[in-house]
């Protein structure tokens, strides 16, 4: 779909969606939503514990060094720089289940394929996954949270991939639970895990709790994901609204830094669906969230076998549809131009249309 006129399907869905907590961007969405969807988080979770969470981000001093030093580093050779540190991505949602570790094994041993020292931090504490995607579960023995309470050093607890030179991981807490993330500990931990990798991904979990707003609050660039149905991009509209209005590029505010660099990745995309109306179109979704969009992934049934296989999609290589569509999301993410692919219906060839 080239248009940017909305589809009938989400002509009918707006009427009732922009109600219920989607917003209709034109320019600067990020900003424009920021405001509704902290008021819709604040009244939904009004306790006195978020707020003081709230509160103490705000006034927290930093150790991670100013925002403004990895500005101009993006696609760049980090270490190179002596003064700048490695950039903190966050890959975040606002509704479970939509891709958000599949991409965060695949974007991060994308980014370690191409020669960049790359780090993966798990924050979903006490339901850890992200070690499974990448086929290291039986060699966790500390996690982030031995860190944060120096049972451990880091050294320790980062697991290097044997598979991907250049890729480590640091895994989440199986037993603890969330209230172990502490926003001086978190910092501490990003503070030395940007000293010595270029790119540090932090895969978020879902919805806007403590993993979720400690992993948000430091990162440089966040990846958006959303499946293309309603409730998942109502639910990352929330997402873009608090990366907008809580992060600490906010708080700092431009011309000191820049803001977060969000851009959207749509998964689980079925063409024929789209085409039918029976989905959202890229589109479609462009519109209701105001985002541009670094990668489409196709539908696949090879990402539950490789995740079963402990192997990322993107190891299947450029052949394979959705290993080369996370291929070409890393890509666009360094800075290089490129076209979307399997965004558009293979043509039936001519024996398929007589017989079926």
């Amino acid at each position: 779909m080239t248009s940017s006129a909305p589809t009938p399907l989400l002509r009918t869905l707006l009427s009732s969606t922009l109600r219920h907590g989607i917003t209709r961007h034109t320019t600067r969405p990020h900003i424009s939503s920021s405001v509704a969807s902290v008021a819709a988080f604040q009244h939904q979770f009004p306790s006195s514990q978020t707020t003081q969470i709230i509160r103490n981000l705000s006034s927290h001093p930093f150790v991670l060094s100013h925002p403004s030093s990895v500005d101009n580093t993006k696609g760049s050779d980090n270490a190179d720089n002596s003064s700048s540190r490695g950039r903190i991505v966050c890959i975040t949602s606002g509704k479970g289940g939509v891709g958000k570790t599949t991409s965060a094994a695949s974007f991060a041993t994308g980014l370690a394929m191409r020669g960049l020292k790359t780090c993966v931090v798990d924050f979903d504490i006490g339901l850890r996954n992200l070690d499974i995607h990448l086929g290291v579960e039986r060699r966790v023995i500390f996690d982030i949270v031995h860190v944060l309470t120096s049972e451990c050093t880091l050294s320790q607890a980062l697991i290097p991939d044997k598979k991907t030179p250049h890729l480590s991981m640091l895994a989440a807490s199986q037993t603890r639970d969330k209230d172990s993330l502490t926003i001086e500990g978190v910092e501490r931990v990003l503070s030395e895990l940007t000293r010595k990798f270029e790119y540090v991904v932090l895969d978020s979990p879902a919805g806007i709790e403590s993993g979720a707003r400690h992993a948000m609050y430091f990162c440089d660039d966040a990846i958006v994901v959303t499946n293309p149905e309603l409730s998942s991009c109502r639910d990352a509209d929330k997402m873009i609204g608090f990366v907008s209005s809580r992060s600490r590029r906010a708080e700092i505010g431009e011309p000191d830094c820049k803001p977060v660099s969000m851009t959207l990745l749509i998964t689980r995309y079925d063409v024929e669906r789209a085409e039918r109306e029976e989905s959202l179109a890229i589109e479609d979704m462009k519109d209701l969230l105001g985002l541009s969009v670094i990668g489409v992934i196709p539908e696949s049934k090879d990402v539950l076998t490789c995740t079963n296989l402990g192997t990322p999609i993107i190891s299947l290589g450029d052949g394979h549809p959705a290993a080369g569509a996370y291929m070409d999301m890393v890509d666009r993410f360094l800075g290089q131009e490129k076209e979307l692919r399997f965004v558009t219906p293979e043509p039936v060839s001519f024996f398929k249309r007589i017989f079926g």
